[in-house]
């Protein structure tokens, strides 16, 4: 476990589990799926969130967005989108951009087992990395969550 104020020491993020506080609530990003399926007992059929860094990353990431939504998508806060059963969401925080920086994309999740809270023990345990702000690690309510067709956008949460 490494904890330190900066993300600019950080160089080699990829398959490690990040404890952060992200955009919306407490956070555990990686790039390794499965690490997080692990720690949080979740199951196999549900996926992650992906987080990109920019609408840039987004677009490599191979997400094509119906062009009636993109200004949506673009001014959205604190929001999650589903396009043909991917989740995404563009990370707007500076430390969770910052972060996002040195990896271009992470699946997300909630700091905590799957159906349970937040409890900083415990994720400190699983964390590979910890990232701390001034404000401390907090747990508020989730991202809002849409589902985007061809032809309508559907409110899940």
């Amino acid at each position: 476990m490494v904890k330190c104020n900066s993300t600019t020491r950080l160089f080699s993020l990829n398959n490690k589990v990040i404890l952060t506080q992200t955009d919306t609530t407490v956070g555990l990003l990686s790039q390794d799926a499965k690490k997080l399926r692990e720690i949080k007992s979740r199951q196999q059929t549900k996926p992650f969130i992906c987080v990109f860094q920019d609408f840039t990353a987004l677009k490599s990431h191979s997400i094509r967005i119906p062009n009636r939504f993109k200004r949506n998508i673009r001014r959205a806060k604190k929001t999650t989108f589903i396009v043909k059963n991917r989740a995404f969401r563009v990370a707007r925080s500076p430390l969770h951009s910052q972060l996002l920086s040195k990896l271009p994309w992470a699946y997300s999740t909630s700091a905590n087992e799957s159906g349970k809270t937040f409890q900083r023990d415990f994720c400190e345990q699983k964390a590979d990395i910890i990232i701390e702000n001034k404000q401390g690690l907090f747990e508020s309510k989730a991202s809002k969550l849409y589902k985007i067709n061809q032809k309508k956008r559907k409110r899940l949460r």
